[in-house]
């Protein structure tokens, strides 16, 4: 019998969902997951549908090569493997986001290397991975990360960053807990439209890697700061 995930759990990653929309990061589409608390080699996410819908019914367990393990027989999304690879390559990542957020496409297609400018997007580092799914899928795919070759090849462009870009697609972001995936998500929406609109006023003058460094370090000291209030945020508009 597979174990049963602490409820608290799956109530932060329903919550998790409902930021994000609310936050701007994913729309009708995009997903969350949670590494499962008692068995490492499954993750938690919803069954294929809008994120700003989901309940705590509509949470699925996947495992590490994409097979999902549900009871009612229900799916997931096709892009389960971007989250099954990470997860096999970094045992210490416990939640990936996989989103289209506006702002962060365009530093997909182009030189310009999203970078962080402001102190609470330290944890982008020096510069930002993009991953170019031409290498792996040729000329003629949708994009998607549809199998457990393409999950790979965008774990290993990812490597210990905390965010990868995905050309032409959206991003990935990872972290050691719910709390610290979705700050990140929200935070590398939020650098890169201040960084588009530094680039219009000028030469930029992007963070030191020590700078980054420390200030991601001071950042996740205090998590749970932004996690309540966007958590009660979401709530209220779900009650309105």
């Amino acid at each position: 019998m597979p174990h049963t995930a602490n409820p608290q759990l799956i109530e932060d990653l329903v919550a998790a969902n409902h930021i994000l929309v609310n936050e701007g990061v994913l729309d009708g589409f995009g997903h969350i997951s949670v590494r499962h608390d008692k068995d490492p080699s499954r993750f938690l996410i919803a069954r294929s549908m809008a994120p700003g819908l989901v309940t705590a019914a509509d949470i699925v367990a996947v495992d590490l090569d994409g097979v999902v393990h549900d009871a009612q027989g229900r799916h997931t999304y096709v892009e389960r493997f971007i989250h099954s690879e990470i997860y096999r390559a970094q045992p210490g990542v416990m939640s990936v986001i996989h989103s289209h957020s506006a702002s962060v496409v365009p530093f997909s297609v182009s030189n310009t290397r999203l970078r962080p400018i402001c102190h609470m997007s330290g944890f982008l580092g020096a510069t930002t991975p993009v991953f170019e799914i031409r290498y792996s899928a040729g000329e003629s795919s949708d994009l998607l990360i549809r199998n457990q070759a393409l999950g790979k090849a965008l774990a290993d462009l990812l490597g210990t960053s905390a965010v990868a870009l995905m050309r032409g697609h959206g991003s990935v972001a990872v972290g050691r807990s719910i709390q610290q995936s979705v700050f990140r998500a929200i935070y590398t929406e939020s650098n890169a439209r201040l960084q588009s609109q530094a680039m219009q006023l000028g030469e930029v003058n992007y963070m030191t890697p020590g700078e980054a460094q420390a200030t991601s370090d001071m950042v996740d000291e205090h998590l749970e700061r932004p996690w309540q209030i966007w958590k009660q945020e979401a709530a209220d508009k779900i009650a309105r």
